[in-house]
């Protein structure tokens, strides 16, 4: 018997390591039949065991892309990482990223990207590709014309209640060193304001946090209590395993079947349950025609998009999908930019002074206007964008043997061959952080390296924080409205910013399916100068 063992252990082998052979013998004749040049390949290990161990412990130790510069060092801008026995392409170079993702596009799909997110996300349009993604798009890009992303009013209620929070943590902790977590709470605004946008009820995540009932902006549309305080923890532990699927690439299957696989199938349950609450009283007020609802003066996303669908898995999945982005995009974007203007006190008073100038201390002079022409507001949004892209990593597979423009030969100067499967790891976040684009101080947060009277005019593909080519995203504007608006009031309320983490950069990231501080952005707030 063990006999036998031994040999179908040295035939399955034997088969390996031919089948590898015969591979590497097709890959070098297409090379050459393309005219391409040898690709830097990064030493993994046998079947790539190392690059398995590398991204797990990128995840323990919270590097996220920063984790990258050791080997762009190495093995330079693009090269040839194994995940396990899956090669995969990593590049920074803005030109490839160009390739995929608009001159070529018809050359790439999203690859795994479905398999690792659909369990959680559904049929959206983050996680279709081909006719479902035009359809997605189609259907989605009308509820962000530019008269609902200008719509401010219903920000300024929740902001209030922000301010409640900020000031009931400077009340209670203004004496502690450690200051508090404002990260914290952009992350609960920004959920409020989203599921109101979407379903017309916040699930009054601030409120909960103040403990104050009083302060409650609805009636939460009926939702069940337990399902509405549970939600966000579910999004949020679905999401990293989400992450962690999509980083093992064809090995996605592991997170969620092998390990996780409870935790996983119930946090996907509870959000899927909380979601589809709100699509069935979509449905429902379609059905009967309820005008109060269906032509209500406060634009409510749901409403309209069930003028467009009666599918209550589309309606569900479509929300998940915004919400992640309406969520997830606007905290962290915020959160960053108090992250380095807390460290800058300079900087924090420039802004205000910029601010005070443009709208004085009132939110009347605020409109989706009047935040693109505040100049100085513009350049720290930016500049935020820039250093602390909301997406860092991404990736798309091959449809076909194809190529990339550069990345071949010893001065990585040639184009590469991409066969059909392969797949194309591109972190922006080192393009934005490349010194050929950004000069020496790259890694520097300089709001005005954006004034054009410096010289940085007309950006290309080298700065890319909403994605581009067809799949640029359709909420850009939707974001840089509600971070303008809200940085603009906390600016105009809070003369005094400043940190209370003094650790040196770079930060430890949480980088799920997007990236923000692991340990919070703790600060202390003053609505005068600091006693």
């Amino acid at each position: 018997m063990l006999q036998l063992f031994g040999v179908l252990v040295l035939a399955l082998t034997t088969a390996l390591l031919a089948q590898l052979a015969y591979n590497k013998y097709e890959y070098n004749r297409k090379v050459k039949q393309f005219g391409c040049g040898e690709l830097t390949v990064a030493k993994n290990g046998f079947l790539g065991w190392k690059g398995i161990r590398a991204v797990l412990h990128v995840l323990k130790t919270k590097k996220g892309p920063a984790a990258l510069k050791e080997r762009i060092d190495a093995y330079g801008r693009t090269y040839v990482f194994h995940i396990g026995p899956a090669p995969v392409i990593s590049t920074m170079e803005p030109e490839n990223i160009k390739a995929m993702l608009a001159t070529q596009f018809k050359d790439f799909s999203l690859g795994t990207r479905y398999r690792s997110l659909a369990p959680t996300l559904g049929d959206g349009i983050f996680t279709l590709d081909g006719h479902g993604w035009t359809h997605s798009r189609a259907l989605l890009r009308p509820q962000f014309a530019r008269e609902q992303v200008s719509r401010l009013d219903s920000l300024e209620a929740h902001f209030q209640i922000l301010k409640m929070c900020v000031d009931k943590e400077m009340r209670e902790k203004g004496n502690d060193p450690r200051g508090f977590d404002i990260q914290n709470l952009f992350f609960l605004f920004t959920l409020d304001s989203a599921t109101e946008f979407l379903f017309g009820s916040s699930v009054d995540s601030l409120v909960d946090f103040l403990d104050d009932p009083s302060v409650r902006t609805g009636d939460h549309g009926g939702v069940d209590e337990a399902a509405r305080k549970g939600f966000n923890n579910s999004f949020n532990h679905a999401q990293e395993l989400c992450a962690l699927r999509s980083r093992l690439h064809t090995l996605y299957w592991i997170v969620g079947s092998v390990v996780k696989k409870e935790p996983f199938e119930r946090y996907n349950k509870e959000i899927k349950t909380f979601v589809d609450f709100f699509a069935a009283k979509a449905l429902k007020a379609r059905k009967e025609k309820d005008m109060s609802l269906m032509d209500n003066d406060q634009y409510i996303f749901m409403y309209e998009l069930v003028k467009e669908t009666t599918n209550p898995v589309t309606l569900r999945d479509q929300m998940l999908n915004i919400l992640l982005a309406g969520r997830d995009t606007t905290a962290s974007m915020l959160s960053w930019i108090y992250f380095r203007l807390a460290r800058d006190p300079k900087l924090y008073a420039k802004l205000r002074s910029a601010i005070l100038e443009d709208f004085g201390t009132t939110p009347e002079a605020i409109t989706f206007e009047s935040l693109k022409q505040c100049d100085y507001l513009r350049y720290v949004l930016n500049e935020a964008l820039r250093l602390y892209p909301v997406v860092p990593i991404n990736g798309r597979t091959a449809t076909r043997d194809t190529t990339l423009p550069r990345g071949g030969g010893p001065d990585q100067s040639q184009p590469i061959f991409i066969p059909k499967g392969q797949t194309v790891s591109y972190s922006v976040y080192w393009t934005h952080r490349d010194p050929r684009f950004w000069g020496e101080d790259a890694e520097e947060f300089i709001p005005e390296r954006w004034d054009p009277r410096n010289g940085n005019i007309g950006r290309g593909w080298e700065y890319l924080p909403f994605n581009g080519g067809p799949r640029i995203c359709l909420g850009q504007q939707f974001a840089l409205t509600e971070v303008g608006y809200v940085l603009s009031r906390l600016v105009q309320t809070y003369e005094t910013l400043e940190t209370c983490d003094h650790k040196p950069l770079p930060p430890l990231y949480n980088h799920a399916l997007t990236m923000c501080h692991e340990e919070g952005v703790w600060v202390k707030m003053y609505k005068g100068e600091k006693a």
